[in-house]
């Protein structure tokens, strides 16, 4: 496969992930548009711990754990929280 191939193919590949994850990003809006947030509160929270869990067995420079702690202070300010630690 030539260097042109190889690019085209990893292109199509991550157009194809970006169009399965913008799919399940539709099907979860509405999952929690018709369940109440008793229901899919918890597993919500479950995706996100094991993902937080898998981060911080990662090694990562301190520059991005500080752009990781302002990006979620940005959406929870645009959510109407205040404070990344208050649950």
């Amino acid at each position: 496969m030539s260097d042109s191939n190889t690019r085209e193919h990893l292109d199509a590949k991550h157009k194809r992930n970006r169009q399965q994850r913008i799919e399940g990003i539709k099907r979860w809006a509405e999952y929690i548009k018709s369940e109440p947030p008793e229901t899919w509160g918890p597993r919500q929270n479950a995706v996100v711990d094991d993902q937080l869990d898998a981060t911080q067995s990662v090694q990562t420079s301190a520059a991005h754990q500080q752009h990781v702690k302002d990006v979620a202070a940005e959406i929870l300010e645009a959510s109407g929280k205040s404070d990344v630690d208050s649950e």
